[in-house]
C-alpha cells in the first residue's frame, strides 16, 4: 500500500523493489514474523478503537469514512512509480482529510488498503495493519500538531503554505513508519534505498497542497449545497 516495501513473488523472504503495474505495495510475507505482525495488529486495532466513539450513531460520519476511503483509493492509482526501498504514490492525504475530517480520513485509510487487498492483492491483508500504521499514526501526529487547527472556529486559512507544514509533517511520519518496519524485517535494508525513498517525497510535499488549495476552493463556491454541506467540512473552512 502506498509507503509500503516492494517486492517480488519469487523469493517471499527476501527485501526487493518491484512494480505492481499499478497497484499499491506491501510488505511481502516473510519480511516481518509473526509476532511482530501480532504486535502490529493490537496496536491498529488499539488506535482505531480509541476513535470509534466518534463514529457512533453518525451516519453522516460513515459517509464521510467511505467517501474519503474512496478518494484516498483513486488517488493511489493516479501516479505511481517505484523509488529506492518503496514506490511514490500521489496519496491526496492533505486533500482528503481537509475535506472530510479527521476520524473519517484515519478509518477511511484502513478501509481503502482493506478493499485494495480485498479486490487486487489478497497477500497484503497479512499486513494490513502494519500498512494502516504507516499511515494513521502519522496522521494523528499532524493533526495534533498542525491539522486540527484548520477546523477550529478562526482558525488557519487554508493557504499553501500551511498546508506544506501539514503534509511535510504527515509524509514525515509515513517515512519514519516504513523506516522502523524496515528495521524490523528479517532481511537487511540498505539505507541508501530508504533515503531515496524519503527523498522523493519531497516534491509531493509541495505540489500535493497546490492540489488540495484548488479542489477546496472549487467545493467552497458550492458549499451550500445540501450534499457538500453535509458530507464534507467545506462550509466550515477558511479559505483565502
Amino acid at each position: 500500500m502506498s509507503q509500503e516495501t516492494c517486492h517480488q513473488r519469487a523469493d517471499p523472504g527476501a527485501f526487493q523493489p518491484a512494480s505492481l503495474g499499478g497497484r499499491t505495495m506491501h510488505i511481502e510475507p516473510g519480511v516481518l514474523n509473526a509476532a511482530k505482525i501480532v504486535f502490529a495488529n493490537a496496536a491498529a486495532v488499539s488506535t482505531l478503537a480509541v476513535f470509534l466513539p466518534k463514529l457512533m450513531w453518525r451516519p453522516d460520519i460513515w459517509v464521510k469514512t467511505l467517501l474519503a476511503a474512496l478518494f484516498f483509493s483513486i488517488f493511489m492509482e493516479v501516479f505511481h512509480m517505484p523509488v529506492g526501498a518503496s514506490e511514490l504514490h500521489f496519496v491526496g492525504a492533505s486533500a482528503v482529510y481537509v475535506i472530510f475530517g479527521f476520524v473519517p480520513t484515519l478509518f477511511g485509510f484502513a478501509i481503502g488498503l482493506l478493499l485494495q487487498g480485498l479486490l487486487f492483492e489478497p497477500s497484503d491483508l497479512v499486513h494490513l495493519a502494519v500498512n494502516s500504521l504507516s499511515l494513521i499514526l502519522p496522521l494523528i501526529a499532524a493533526h495534533g500538531l498542525l491539522g486540527r487547527h484548520f477546523f477550529a472556529q478562526g482558525g488557519r486559512v487554508i493557504r499553501w503554505a500551511e498546508v506544506v507544514k501539514f503534509d511535510a509533517a504527515f509524509y514525515g511520519g509515513v517515512v519514519l513508519m516504513v523506516g522502523f518496519w524496515l528495521s524490523l524485517g528479517n532481511e537487511p535494508t540498505p539505507l541508501q534505498n530508504w533515503a531515496m525513498f524519503a527523498v522523493s517525497y519531497l516534491p509531493l510535499v509541495l505540489l500535493e497542497p497546490l492540489f488540495t488549495c484548488l479542489v477546496v476552493r472549487t467545493l467552497k463556491r458550492f458549499a451550500d449545497n445540501p450534499l457538500i454541506s453535509r458530507f464534507t467540512t467545506v462550509k466550515t473552512l477558511a479559505t483565502a
